[in-house]
Protein backbone atom coordinates (compact mmCIF):
# COMPACT_ATOMS: atom_id res chain seq x y z
CA UNK A 1 0.00 0.00 0.00
CA UNK A 2 3.18 2.46 0.24
CA UNK A 3 5.70 3.36 -2.17
CA UNK A 4 9.11 1.39 -1.54
CA UNK A 5 11.19 2.65 1.43
CA UNK A 6 13.52 0.66 2.84
CA UNK A 7 15.61 3.51 4.82
CA UNK A 8 16.46 2.27 7.83
CA UNK A 9 15.63 4.15 11.17
CA UNK A 10 18.24 5.04 14.32
CA UNK A 11 18.27 2.28 16.70
CA UNK A 12 15.60 2.44 19.60
CA UNK A 13 12.92 0.20 21.40
CA UNK A 14 10.00 1.61 19.32
CA UNK A 15 7.42 -1.08 18.16
CA UNK A 16 6.06 0.67 15.81
CA UNK A 17 7.69 3.91 13.93
CA UNK A 18 5.98 6.21 11.08
CA UNK A 19 7.92 9.12 9.55
CA UNK A 20 6.07 11.50 7.46
CA UNK A 21 2.80 9.23 6.65
CA UNK A 22 0.21 11.47 4.60
CA UNK A 23 -2.20 11.14 2.04
CA UNK A 24 -4.58 13.53 0.46
CA UNK A 25 -5.76 15.87 3.30
CA UNK A 26 -4.29 13.89 6.12
CA UNK A 27 -0.68 14.32 7.65
CA UNK A 28 2.03 14.24 7.52
CA UNK A 29 2.18 12.07 10.92
CA UNK A 30 5.26 11.12 12.92
CA UNK A 31 4.70 9.14 15.88
CA UNK A 32 6.84 6.35 18.14
CA UNK A 33 4.97 3.71 20.23
CA UNK A 34 7.01 1.81 22.59
CA UNK A 35 5.98 -1.55 24.14
CA UNK A 36 3.32 -1.31 27.36
CA UNK A 37 2.37 2.30 25.80
CA UNK A 38 -1.06 3.06 25.21
CA UNK A 39 -1.52 6.19 22.85
CA UNK A 40 -5.08 7.71 23.23
CA UNK A 41 -6.23 9.56 19.98
CA UNK A 42 -9.32 12.05 20.20
CA UNK A 43 -11.39 14.25 17.87
CA UNK A 44 -14.41 15.56 16.47
CA UNK A 45 -15.64 13.00 13.88
CA UNK A 46 -14.00 12.72 10.24
CA UNK A 47 -10.71 14.50 11.17
CA UNK A 48 -8.63 11.03 10.16
CA UNK A 49 -8.47 9.44 13.22
CA UNK A 50 -9.65 5.99 11.34
CA UNK A 51 -7.67 7.35 8.05
CA UNK A 52 -4.55 7.21 10.86
CA UNK A 53 -4.99 3.83 11.97
CA UNK A 54 -5.92 2.46 8.41
CA UNK A 55 -2.39 3.91 7.34
CA UNK A 56 -0.55 2.36 10.23
CA UNK A 57 -1.86 -0.96 8.89
CA UNK A 58 -0.93 -0.52 5.50
CA UNK A 59 -4.33 -1.05 4.29
CA UNK A 60 -4.60 2.40 2.78
CA UNK A 61 -2.28 3.87 0.27
CA UNK A 62 -0.09 6.32 1.58
CA UNK A 63 3.19 8.28 1.57
CA UNK A 64 5.96 8.17 4.10
CA UNK A 65 7.59 5.41 6.31
CA UNK A 66 6.77 2.79 8.66
CA UNK A 67 8.66 0.28 10.55
CA UNK A 68 7.83 -2.39 13.44
CA UNK A 69 10.94 -2.78 15.70
CA UNK A 70 13.87 -2.03 12.78
CA UNK A 71 12.04 -3.49 9.94
CA UNK A 72 10.45 -1.60 7.42
CA UNK A 73 7.22 -1.90 6.04
CA UNK A 74 8.23 -2.04 2.48
CA UNK A 75 10.09 -5.53 3.70
CA UNK A 76 7.41 -7.31 4.67
CA UNK A 77 4.24 -8.36 2.65
CA UNK A 78 0.74 -7.30 3.99
CA UNK A 79 -0.12 -10.18 6.06
CA UNK A 80 2.77 -10.04 7.45
CA UNK A 81 2.85 -6.60 8.24
CA UNK A 82 -0.50 -6.78 9.69
CA UNK A 83 0.08 -10.20 11.69
CA UNK A 84 2.09 -7.86 13.71
CA UNK A 85 0.16 -4.12 13.68
CA UNK A 86 -3.43 -5.10 13.65
CA UNK A 87 -6.50 -3.03 12.53
CA UNK A 88 -9.70 -3.38 14.88
CA UNK A 89 -12.11 -1.19 12.87
CA UNK A 90 -15.48 0.79 14.55
CA UNK A 91 -17.26 -1.96 12.33
CA UNK A 92 -16.27 -4.96 11.86
CA UNK A 93 -16.53 -7.62 9.06
CA UNK A 94 -17.62 -11.24 9.44
CA UNK A 95 -17.61 -13.93 6.59
CA UNK A 96 -19.44 -16.80 8.63
CA UNK A 97 -23.20 -16.56 9.63
CA UNK A 98 -22.23 -17.72 12.94
CA UNK A 99 -19.80 -16.30 15.63
CA UNK A 100 -18.17 -19.64 16.60
CA UNK A 101 -16.14 -20.46 12.83
CA UNK A 102 -13.97 -16.77 12.93
CA UNK A 103 -12.26 -18.70 16.43
CA UNK A 104 -10.27 -21.78 15.75
CA UNK A 105 -10.40 -21.97 19.56
CA UNK A 106 -13.18 -20.97 21.42
CA UNK A 107 -11.85 -18.16 23.54
CA UNK A 108 -13.73 -18.63 26.33
CA UNK A 109 -11.00 -16.69 29.42
CA UNK A 110 -11.02 -13.88 26.79
CA UNK A 111 -15.21 -13.89 26.45
CA UNK A 112 -15.89 -14.51 30.23
CA UNK A 113 -13.10 -11.62 30.80
CA UNK A 114 -14.93 -9.26 28.78
CA UNK A 115 -18.23 -9.90 29.97
CA UNK A 116 -19.71 -12.33 27.61
CA UNK A 117 -22.01 -15.23 27.85
CA UNK A 118 -20.12 -18.73 26.18
CA UNK A 119 -22.95 -19.33 24.39
CA UNK A 120 -22.32 -16.53 22.46
CA UNK A 121 -19.96 -18.53 19.96
CA UNK A 122 -22.93 -20.52 18.82
CA UNK A 123 -24.99 -17.62 18.03
CA UNK A 124 -25.84 -16.07 14.52
CA UNK A 125 -23.33 -12.93 14.08
CA UNK A 126 -26.49 -10.82 12.68
CA UNK A 127 -28.43 -11.52 16.25
CA UNK A 128 -25.63 -9.88 18.33
CA UNK A 129 -25.99 -6.54 19.55
CA UNK A 130 -23.58 -3.63 18.44
CA UNK A 131 -21.90 -3.77 21.80
CA UNK A 132 -21.15 -7.95 21.50
CA UNK A 133 -20.21 -7.65 18.24
CA UNK A 134 -17.41 -5.16 19.30
CA UNK A 135 -16.33 -7.08 21.78
CA UNK A 136 -16.06 -10.13 19.64
CA UNK A 137 -14.08 -8.28 17.14
CA UNK A 138 -11.64 -7.67 19.35
CA UNK A 139 -11.34 -10.62 20.73
CA UNK A 140 -10.78 -12.06 17.18
CA UNK A 141 -7.86 -9.73 17.20
CA UNK A 142 -6.44 -10.52 21.00
CA UNK A 143 -6.54 -14.24 20.30
CA UNK A 144 -3.96 -13.59 17.27
CA UNK A 145 -1.32 -11.67 19.59
CA UNK A 146 -0.20 -9.08 17.73
CA UNK A 147 2.31 -6.86 18.92
CA UNK A 148 0.37 -3.71 18.17
CA UNK A 149 -3.08 -3.31 18.35
CA UNK A 150 -4.82 -0.38 16.30
CA UNK A 151 -8.18 0.42 18.41
CA UNK A 152 -11.31 2.40 16.60
CA UNK A 153 -13.69 3.26 19.62
CA UNK A 154 -13.54 -0.54 20.90
CA UNK A 155 -15.91 0.58 23.67
CA UNK A 156 -18.06 3.09 21.92
CA UNK A 157 -21.43 1.10 22.18
CA UNK A 158 -20.63 -0.22 25.47
CA UNK A 159 -22.21 0.15 28.92
CA UNK A 160 -20.03 1.44 31.78
CA UNK A 161 -19.53 -1.98 33.15
CA UNK A 162 -18.48 -3.10 29.83
CA UNK A 163 -16.28 -0.83 29.09
CA UNK A 164 -14.62 -0.94 32.60
CA UNK A 165 -13.76 -5.14 32.03
CA UNK A 166 -12.43 -4.13 28.46
CA UNK A 167 -10.34 -1.90 29.53
CA UNK A 168 -9.31 -4.67 32.19
CA UNK A 169 -8.03 -7.01 29.26
CA UNK A 170 -6.19 -4.13 27.56
CA UNK A 171 -4.37 -3.05 30.59
CA UNK A 172 -3.32 -6.27 31.14
CA UNK A 173 -2.18 -6.84 27.33
CA UNK A 174 0.06 -3.36 28.14
CA UNK A 175 1.42 -5.09 30.88
CA UNK A 176 2.63 -7.78 29.16
CA UNK A 177 4.34 -5.93 26.72
CA UNK A 178 1.80 -5.38 24.11
CA UNK A 179 1.20 -1.40 22.75
CA UNK A 180 -1.76 0.28 21.74
CA UNK A 181 -3.21 3.56 19.64
CA UNK A 182 -6.90 3.79 20.82
CA UNK A 183 -9.64 6.04 19.06
CA UNK A 184 -11.86 7.29 21.66
CA UNK A 185 -14.62 10.06 22.13
CA UNK A 186 -14.23 9.22 25.97
CA UNK A 187 -12.49 11.96 27.72
CA UNK A 188 -11.78 10.02 30.87
CA UNK A 189 -10.57 6.93 29.51
CA UNK A 190 -7.12 8.10 28.37
CA UNK A 191 -6.43 8.94 32.53
CA UNK A 192 -8.06 5.69 33.05
CA UNK A 193 -5.55 3.50 30.70
CA UNK A 194 -2.71 6.05 31.66
CA UNK A 195 -2.15 6.73 27.82
CA UNK A 196 0.03 9.03 26.60
CA UNK A 197 -3.17 11.46 24.59
CA UNK A 198 -2.82 13.55 21.25
CA UNK A 199 -5.86 14.79 19.18
CA UNK A 200 -7.04 14.61 15.99
CA UNK A 201 -7.60 18.31 14.19
CA UNK A 202 -8.01 18.91 10.41
CA UNK A 203 -6.13 15.51 9.42
CA UNK A 204 -3.16 16.70 12.21
CA UNK A 205 -2.35 15.42 15.23
CA UNK A 206 -1.55 17.88 18.15
CA UNK A 207 -1.52 18.34 21.72
CA UNK A 208 -4.39 18.13 24.01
Amino acid sequence: MTAPDRAKPQKSSHLLRAAGLSRAGFGPFDLTLAAGECLMISGRSGTGKSVLLRMLADLDPHEGSLWFSSRSVADMTGPEWRARVMYCAAESSWWHSKVSPHFVLPPLDLIAAIGLDPDILHREVRLCSTGERQRLALIRCLVRDPPVLLLDEPTGPLDTESTILVEAVLRTRLAAGGAIIWVSHDPDQGARMNARQLVMDSGRLRAP
